[in-house]
């Protein structure tokens, strides 16, 4: 066995979190509606600040650096974001609470068994082991799930870790002495391409999404 790649990892963790997520956001998505509709609103303020600020910018005779500066500093701007913020934490907090306690679950549970592998990872040909190469027990794994919360706080630098040789580990795997090894000479399946490419793909749209709503309702804070 071999140190696993990191897209090989990141494929598998992508279908943990979907077989994990899905069900919850189903659960959840009839509670959703008022939340929602407060993000799209703070959303709103936001652009609508931004474009006052715009107009503002245009008709004055200041250096751009210096309108950057005022924006940074701007109070009104600054409660807009805040309260994106607070409505999405507000929307998504039942959710990423049932998440949060049902992965721990899951990924614990699945990287202590026999398997040492979550299903992601075990349909991606991978296994989670100690230094030795032998099965995690209960606390390992309970460790190195814990430990992942590092990897995540540092901007996820700690799970790019995982994409340098030789050891390609994650940050959450030196701190919990863990590995996650993969058969040699094993190309990533067809599949697990096909499903990286839709979540790129997804993800291009979602920017292309955001970039007009925010385009509209600039124009419209402008042409008011």
């Amino acid at each position: 066995m071999i140190p696993a790649g990191f897209w090989r990892r990141y494929a598998a963790w992508s279908l943990d979190a979907t077989i994990v997520g899905v069900p919850i956001a189903l659960v959840a998505w009839p509670y959703w509606g008022a939340g929602l509709q407060r993000i799209a609103a703070a959303f709103e303020a936001v652009a609508t600040r931004f474009a006052e600020l715009a107009i503002s910018g245009l008709r004055s005779a200041e250096h751009p650096l210096v309108l950057a500066q005022a924006w940074v500093r701007d109070a009104a701007l600054h409660d807009a974001i805040a309260g994106v913020e607070a409505a999405m934490f507000d929307a998504l907090k039942p959710a990423l609470i049932a998440f949060v306690v049902v992965a721990a679950l899951y990924w614990i549970t699945l990287e202590s068994s026999r398997w040492q592998a979550t299903l992601g990872k075990r349909a991606l040909g991978l296994v989670v082991a100690d230094l030795r190469g032998e099965r995690l027990d209960l606390l390992r794994a309970t460790a190195r799930h814990a430990a992942g919360a590092l990897s995540w706080l540092t901007l996820n630098l700690g799970h790019a870790l995982a994409a340098l040789p030789p050891k390609k580990n994650a940050l959450h795997d030196y701190v919990a002495g863990t590995r996650v090894l993969q058969r040699p000479e094993t190309a990533v399946p067809w599949w697990a391409r096909a499903w990286l490419l839709s979540q790129m793909l997804l993800l291009f749209a979602a920017m292309l999404w955001l970039m007009q709503s925010m385009q509209g309702v600039l124009q419209s804070a402008i042409y008011a």
